[in-house]
């Protein structure tokens, strides 16, 4: 029942989020970020209340319109579980969304890479599905997001966040991890996005095994390091009162907890979890099932409360 009643909360706050979203400035200083996002701290601007907030929000007609091209990693075991359910929901509502798998299937489609499936080889289809991206999209988006094929994307909210960035500048979004990578680096399960000005880096100097690992590792670690390598900077992007938007677990974990106990040494021992936490505009989830991608999708985009039950309620 708790689960259910998370859920619930956690759908209507995404579809308050999903029209009134903002950003702080894109890049700050690791200390901050950390106080921020990682410790679960709540920064309140002056005069903000907890949907990040209406006096401080940009008017929609203040958006700088972008375009973002997410990629998916998926592999033929999948293709009609998890990557069916990514297509039939959050990827409709995508300027682009294509994925990449280890073979080619014209029907589906998926984009064949010329490299064996398994965990171990995570960090060359990574390598490879940006290269493809850059080679073949470059010119037409502004934004580049790599997800897997169970992470759940609000791509409105995406789209919202970045509105408000420089995709000329070297930068890159996620989930923040501080350890391991000297300016940190972000969950790979939770979805990370590149600027434009990033991918052209990696584009042209991404073959380099000095500065780039080209397989093996762990594929999150190794874009991290490889985006450092290029004078990438890790952005924030938590919103105006501090709370997370791209997130490693699925949204259970970060609404009623716990965390396993691995995840306070990469975030930091004071991560909290609850609605306090999660921005209501926020990006992503990760480890979510075909079943509840189909039940975020309904909560998200079909259900609505009554506007004239609301003017009632209000007149009392």
């Amino acid at each position: 029942m708790g689960a259910f009643y998370g859920w619930r909360k956690l759908g209507y706050s995404l579809w308050q989020g999903m029209f009134y979203a903002r950003s702080p400035s894109a890049i700050i200083d690791n200390d901050k970020l950390m106080k921020w996002q990682l410790e679960g701290k709540v920064y309140r601007e002056q005069g903000g209340d907890r949907h990040d907030n209406t006096i401080v929000s940009r008017k929609p007609k203040d958006q700088v319109k972008v375009k973002v091209l997410v990629w998916v990693m998926t592999s033929p075991m999948n293709l009609q579980t998890k990557a069916k359910a990514v297509k039939e929901t959050w990827g409709k509502h995508c300027d682009k969304v294509i994925f990449f798998s280890s073979e080619t299937d014209q029907d589906f489609p998926t984009i064949g890479l010329n490299v064996s499936e398994g965990r171990k080889h995570l960090t060359a289809k990574t390598m490879q599905g940006f290269r493809y991206v850059y080679d073949h999209f470059f010119n037409d988006f502004d934004w580049f997001m790599k997800a897997d094929d169970d992470t759940y994307v609000i791509p409105e909210n995406l789209r919202y966040f970045l509105s408000d960035q420089n995709t000329s500048k070297p930068v890159f979004f996620g989930h923040y991890f501080k350890i391991i990578v000297k300016q940190g680096f972000f969950s790979g399960g939770g979805g990370y996005v590149l600027s434009k000005e990033a991918l052209r880096r990696f584009g042209e100097r991404g073959k380099d095994p000095k500065l780039c690992r080209q397989d093996g590792g762990s594929e999150d670690v190794e874009i991290g390091i490889c985006m450092q390598n290029f004078g990438v900077k890790a952005g924030n992007s938590t919103d105006a009162l501090g709370r997370t938007r791209f997130h490693c677990f699925n949204p259970e974990v970060h609404l009623l907890g716990p965390y396993p106990k691995w995840y306070f040494d990469y975030v930091g021992k004071h991560a909290k979890w609850g609605t306090e936490s999660i921005s209501d505009y926020a990006i992503s989830f990760h480890y979510v099932d075909p079943n509840k991608m189909y039940t975020l999708e309904f909560y998200l985009y079909h259900l609505r409360l009554s506007e004239q039950q609301k003017l009632i309620e209000n007149k009392r």
